[in-house]
């Protein structure tokens, strides 16, 4: 019962040349030798270095976990993490998604989260470092002075530094405008300097081995900065500082603690103390830091919905592996006296599909989300990049919230698959049902991004953009017909429920914010459910004409039909939560919901 996993290069495949229309991101000018052949050989490699050398580390990390030396505060990585990142970056990995003046390969964002995929699914506690580090960047190239730049992001694009997000405190998580952090100009260091001081915690990899440098970006107050969210702003935050004629000089920052976990234990989620460091305001511009911040951040949202995918896909594997060899029961219609494979069973068989469904659409909901985000970013048509930008702003927190609330449930049902085995650490599937746990808690937690959808993406035009992406989806609907029609009649049904409670949103939301937030977390996963059935529509729309000759196509358009007729329809149930308002959450008074 071994834990392996194997790159799903077809399904990707699939999802890149049939779902995501990425032919025209090789003809936007920055991707002219970005064509999908090119794009899926450089997947190919990726896939066999993740598999290689990444993926048999994975339960390594789970099991011995990063290391923090009370006395030093340096953090020490599990055994052969330090080696396999080495090679990470010396292969280029790192710097395929980034612009070709900062070293790196020039590719898009999709192909990016495609590789994200194949990186999470094999090693999550390892992926974390790079991901952060690609957040780092993406915020200093939007941000960062041409200095800045310079200075730092040519050895982040490569690996060999990387970087951090230092946002939360003890009395400051989701509520960022209450952190103290303070920044004073730093008279003694010149060069528009600050010294740092303050406490943060839950900082993925706030230190590591792996690296000579760490770039933190810290969030802090300067004196007389507005109150709240207003006024704060953002850091450069060396680990080392670079020091004329000599060697590097260890700022006045440390990790003095890292957190014991359910999951993810390989990477060290650190408290780091600020005791006078020396930083550099992002840009030189003061109380923009929320604002840069948010740069990063729908990036950082759409990797770790990606995270829901990635782990179930690892469970699934597991599953389906122990499912046809593990012999228990006799299967309806099998021989008296026979003992069948538990996969034969019609419940067994269930749950396999169902997380199999799934993590075809949330693959498809991410990777079009990324397209959107390269199309919106290098469209030379202004109307083009607006339309896009939308599409994204609308997609990402349906990818973040639905797909890691669902990698919470498929990897639990990957654990059901193996009965008592599953609840055996030695199995190894129960560790991604832990590890997956954090996703619905990183970048937001999913109640935010719920929250996010009806406060500010639902009132985008007016209700507008929702409604064109219905009206899209609704259109699609014509092509499911002949052997496809009973998955067109579940799609617009679904999609009528998704109209029935965005109106309803858009009429009560305004006027009554408690009623709109009350039913924002049912009214993301209803229009999650159905952007995802829209995508197997397609799915089954695009493997159809094969289907008669190849199993493989032949199973796209069975786990369509399945997501469609069984999954989709709960959107219509999902209304009564949407609709009902805040009282029913309200009328129990706090001190009775003890029920004492």
């Amino acid at each position: 019962m071994a834990d392996v996993y194997a790159a799903p290069m077809r399904d990707l495949r699939f999802t890149l040349e049939h779902l995501v229309d990425t032919d025209a991101l090789a003809k936007l000018p920055p991707f002219g030798h970005a064509d999908v052949e090119t794009m899926l050989g450089l997947l190919e490699e990726y896939g066999r270095f993740c598999t290689q050398e990444l993926a048999p580390l994975n339960r390594v990390g789970d099991e011995q976990g990063a290391a923090h030396d009370p006395g030093t505060g340096a953090v020490t990585t599990p055994p052969g993490w330090k080696q396999a990142y080495g090679k990470y970056v010396a292969a280029g990995w790192n710097a395929v998604p980034f612009p070709e003046a900062h070293g790196g390969g020039g590719f898009p964002w999709l192909l990016a989260i495609a590789m994200q995929e194949l990186l999470t699914s094999s090693n999550m506690a390892f992926s974390l470092c790079p991901l952060l580090t690609q957040g780092a960047i993406d915020m200093l190239m939007h941000h960062g002075t041409e200095e800045q730049q310079e200075t730092y992001l040519r050895k982040m694009v490569t690996g060999e530094w990387t970087g951090t997000m230092n946002l939360t405190e003890p009395q400051a998580g989701s509520d960022v405008g209450a952190l103290t952090t303070k920044a004073v100009p730093a008279d003694d260091a010149g060069d528009g300097a600050y010294r740092i001081t303050g406490q943060k915690i839950f900082i993925t990899y706030g230190d590591q081995d792996l690296t000579d440098n760490i770039v933190h970006l810290v969030l802090a107050r300067v004196p007389d900065a507005p109150v709240g969210t207003k006024g704060i702003s953002c850091f450069i935050v060396p680990k080392f500082l670079s020091a004329k004629g000599g060697d590097p000089v260890l700022n006045g920052v440390r990790c003095i603690g890292i957190e014991h976990k359910m999951g993810i234990h390989g990477s060290p989620t650190c408290t780091m103390e600020y005791d006078g460091a020396v930083g550099w305001l992002v840009g030189g511009e003061p109380n923009r830091g929320m604002a840069q911040m948010f740069t990063m951040m729908n990036t950082a949202r759409l990797s770790v919905g990606l995270e829901g995918l990635c782990l179930s896909e690892r469970a699934y594997q597991a599953a389906l592996s122990y499912a046809v060899e593990r012999h228990q029961g006799r299967a309806p219609g099998r021989p008296a006296g026979t003992s069948s494979p538990i996969v034969d069973h019609p419940d067994v068989r269930r749950m396999l599909v169902h997380v199999r469904a799934h993590n075809e659409a949330i693959r498809a909901l991410a990777l079009t989300n990324a397209w959107a985000m390269d199309v919106a970013a290098h469209h030379p048509d202004a109307d083009e990049r607006s339309r896009a930008d939308e599409l994204a702003d609308l997609l990402t927190p349906l990818t973040k919230g639905w797909s890691t609330d669902m990698g919470s449930e498929l990897t639990r049902l990957a654990t059901q698959v193996h009965g008592g085995m599953g609840y055996i650490r030695e199995t190894g599937v129960e560790q991604h049902e832990r590890d997956i746990r954090i996703a619905a808690i990183y970048e937001g937690t999913n109640g935010i991004q719920a929250m996010d959808l009806v406060g500010r993406k639902l009132p985008m035009r007016a209700g507008g953009v929702v409604a064109d992406l219905l009206g899209r989806i609704e259109a699609d609907t014509a092509a499911l017909d002949g052997d496809l029609a009973d998955v067109g009649a579940a799609l617009s049904d679904g999609v009528a429920a998704a109209r029935e409670a965005t109106v309803w949103l858009l009429a009560n939301g305004l006027a009554q914010p408690a009623d709109a937030f009350a039913g924002a977390a049912p009214y993301l996963k209803l229009l999650s459910t159905v952007v995802a059935g829209w995508l197997m529509g397609r799915q089954a729309v695009a493997a159809r004409p094969g289907a008669g000759t190849d199993p493989f196509l032949a199973a796209k358009v069975t786990t369509a039909r399945y997501f469609c007729t069984q999954v989709v329809p709960g959107a219509r149930g999902l209304i009564p939560a949407v609709t009902a308002g805040a009282a029913v959450l309200t009328d129990i008074p706090v001190a009775q919901l003890s029920g004492a």
